[in-house]
């Protein structure tokens, strides 16, 4: 059983967008600590009154969050 969930977020236009691939969550925010908030709660909402074991997760597993960011450029 995997204790982890793995998301990933990437920015877009107006607002970064978190992925829970493995449990098929997609949630956004204006701000990365909103992103994370609202990834958290739709996390939670998810997996509410469901036995985790049936998505091969361990109870009460940690998110591991993979973040897509732009270089950055050097003065030169």
């Amino acid at each position: 059983m995997r204790r982890t969930i793995k998301a990933y977020i990437s920015r877009g236009d107006s607002y970064y967008v978190a992925e829970c691939l493995e449990i098929g969550v997609v949630t956004q925010g204006r701000t990365l600590d909103e992103t994370l908030v609202n990834l958290r709660e739709a996390v939670a909402l998810f997996l509410e009154g469901e036995d985790p074991a049936d998505y091969d997760l361990a109870p009460n597993p940690s998110l591991l969050i993979t973040m897509e960011t732009e270089p950055v450029a050097h003065a030169g």
